[in-house]
């Protein structure tokens, strides 16, 4: 079993940093829901309070972690251009996908999303969290700034879920390889 450097980047991208994030999202939703809601439960806890602030930095970090290694990793990567007479465009994924009309649209709609709306996510998240971080459980009795923490984070979870699609359909399409090969195991043979 072997993975490129660069598939393994994809990887820690994609399922680790942005997975995980969607994972937490619905989970910060539920908490957040629950605990700052007027009609929710009334048992004030500090430690629930210091956990939801610990889960929502964690969640921020992670979005920013997926955004940056994106941009920053990833994404140089698959925009690499091919030196001129170059015919197999298998590791040069934007062109590849742009070279096919069935499959420009991946690029064109799908790399657009994670390259601009994707941004989104961080940046909501991070408010959600700062404005957490100052006003803890007293957000309920603040309907405004409750419904806008909410809403931030429901917006980040929609946005980090349709970036993480279109990353899965760029990556089956038009997958970014290359690198050393790093070989995880070796199979017997028979």
């Amino acid at each position: 079993m072997e993975i490129t450097v660069r598939g393994l980047w994809t990887m820690i991208h994609g399922m680790g940093f942005g997975a995980l994030y969607l994972m937490a999202c619905s989970g910060a939703l539920v908490e957040l829901w629950r605990c700052c809601w007027p009609t929710g439960p009334g048992t004030e806890s500090r430690t629930n309070d210091s956990f939801l602030r610990v889960y929502l930095v964690v969640m921020a970090a992670l979005a920013w972690l997926a955004v940056l290694t994106g941009t920053y990793v990833v994404y140089p990567w698959y925009r690499v251009a091919p030196l001129p007479g170059i015919a197999d465009l298998s590791g040069f994924p934007q062109r590849l996908l742009l070279s096919s009309p069935s499959t420009a649209g991946w690029h064109s709609i799908g790399m657009e999303w994670k390259e601009h709306v994707a941004w989104l996510v961080p940046i909501s998240i991070t408010m959600a969290a700062s404005v957490f971080l100052r006003y803890g459980r007293s957000l309920g009795t603040h309907a405004t700034l409750r419904n806008a923490v909410i809403g931030f984070v429901a917006v980040s979870f929609f946005a980090a879920g349709v970036a993480d699609f279109f990353g899965a359909m760029l990556n089956k399409n038009a997958p970014v390889r290359g690198g050393r090969t790093i070989h995880v195991m070796q199979g017997r043979r028979q």
